[in-house]
């Protein structure tokens, strides 16, 4: 039996590839969710004006991995205290944002973020975003797996690169053999 996840941290060609390589995880699929308007496209939720997040859809295995541990990954491989911008991208579409399937999601979420604003573990507060899903719309097959399929694209090399070296040093503990 799988279970889902839904996560927002910025570009999701960035958290795609980290949660490829986690144990338990049995797909990851990159789209759009948060917003209102059906099916949107690439280029409309890049405008901004749909409300949509990029997100990352985890199809995972709770007998390998648990929820918790995909927010330790999550919280960990972005800056959650940027409203609306991680790095240079800027736009409501890179908000920090985690869509919950059930109340258990949502108070585990609610934890986590309680828990690192209480460590001090950042300067400013954390913003994240905890909502209900209401719909992923998977987005075009150009942005899945964009980081294996492009490895020599500046962007990979110079953003997605260094975000899975860090990953892969801090959780070699749960990352597939």
């Amino acid at each position: 039996m799988t279970e889902q996840a839904i996560f927002g941290g910025g570009c999701f060609w960035c958290l795609e590839p980290i949660y490829r390589e986690l144990r338990g995880v049995r797909d990851v699929a990159v789209g759009y969710a948060g917003g209102h308007v059906e099916h949107p496209t690439y280029e409309q939720v890049c405008r901004g004006d749909t409300g949509h997040a990029e997100v990352v859809q985890v199809t995972y295995d709770p007998g390998e991995i648990d929820y918790e541990t995909l927010l330790d990954v999550f919280f960990a491989i972005h800056d959650p205290t940027t409203p609306d911008r991680q790095g240079a991208d800027v736009g409501p579409q890179y908000r920090s944002i985690v869509l919950t399937h059930d109340d258990r999601q949502r108070a585990a979420a609610e934890e986590a973020i309680a828990a690192l604003d209480a460590s001090d573990r950042f300067e400013n507060p954390v913003v994240t975003e905890v909502a209900p899903l209401e719909a992923f719309y998977r987005a075009e097959e150009s942005h899945q797996e964009y980081w294996a399929r492009n490895p020599d694209v500046p962007f990979c090399r110079l953003v997605i690169d260094p975000k899975v070296a860090k990953f892969r040093k801090q959780f070699a503990d749960v990352r597939q053999a």
